[in-house]
């Protein structure tokens, strides 16, 4: 049995999966924001998963960072109680066995390349349109990390080629402007609506307006969805994806694959007019918001 751990920055979801990945048990909590707390609720849901399975199962977690491995300490956490902690070894002392870590986008991208919507491709990019914007690569089915522990972070590079009226680009809080988190993010896809308009609407108002004809609306939908064609156009550039995965509240919006891959022969480079079709494609996750934690438990292998 392979227990799955989604440590979030608002709730913590754990997942028992069989052998052949059929679900045996799911729980989740709020997630405390202590750190001593979040072990505790962490250790108390493998327990209550180790019962629900009969055994003491394999435990993988994700989370929204990465582990240095000179020190084992956590950095880059958006949960800010996790950073500079020995997260790993803490676990393993309450739960006496081994724990693996993982950036929570690597575990979406794994868990889609390996039961969901890429499964069974060479090389998959999992992307996270919520919140903030992240994404993790997966090479026949193995988590790449790189060796700065930064692979996949398209979302803190600038989003190529800047309309007049997009130049310099918003502040980002990791310092610099116009990063690709700043235009695509939920967040940034409201402010972008506010700035045009006016109007102060939610992500999910601004998309009901468009599809009932609003054409300001609309208009801020399809700026979304160019400004998502070019960033997928330039990290297919460096990458050449076979699958492009799309997570997060974001890529619940309808059409929005579709949307990104007819705009990608706009941008994506070619030495003169090539009409040779993309071969990259771009899918809505199987798995929905469970992606996470399915992938943290296939962290060990069956």
């Amino acid at each position: 049995m392979r227990i799955g751990i989604d440590l979030g920055g608002t709730k913590i979801e754990a997942i028992a999966l069989a052998p052949a990945g059929e679900e045996i048990a799911r729980h989740r909590v709020t997630t405390p924001r202590d750190y001593a707390a979040s072990l505790d609720a962490v250790a108390g849901l493998v327990r209550e998963l180790d019962r629900a399975g009969g055994e003491a199962g394999t435990v993988g977690v994700g989370i929204p960072g990465t582990v240095v491995p000179q020190t084992g300490l956590v950095k880059n956490a958006n949960s800010t109680w996790l950073n500079g902690r020995p997260l790993a070894r803490d676990l393993e002392e309450r739960l006496h066995r081994p724990v693996r870590l993982m950036n929570d986008a690597n575990c979406f991208a794994l868990s889609e390349a390996t039961d969901g919507a890429a499964a069974g491709a060479h090389v998959v990019f999992g992307v996270i349109l919520g919140t903030g914007v992240g994404g993790g690569i997966v090479v026949d089915g193995r988590c790449l990390p790189g060796a700065n522990l930064v692979a996949g972070e398209w979302g803190h590079n600038p989003l190529p080629w800047l309309e007049s009226d997009e130049w310099p680009g918003p502040p980002c809080y990791c310092g610099k402007r116009s990063c690709v988190e700043t235009w695509l993010s939920g967040t940034a896809f409201e402010r972008d609506h506010a700035e045009r308009t006016g109007l102060a609407l939610s992500s999910r108002e601004i998309v009901r307006a468009a599809a009932g004809g609003d054409p300001a609306a609309a208009a801020t939908l399809a700026r979304y969805r160019d400004r998502l064609g070019r960033a997928l156009a330039a990290l297919i550039n460096v990458l050449d994806p076979d699958v492009v995965v799309l997570g997060g509240g974001m890529s619940n919006i309808a059409g929005l694959p579709e949307a990104a891959y007819g705009l990608l022969p706009r941008y994506l480079f070619a030495a003169g007019a090539s009409s040779d079709p993309v071969a990259t494609r771009i899918v809505r996750a199987a798995h929905g918001d469970s992606s996470g934690v399915r992938g943290a438990a296939r962290l060990w292998p069956a």
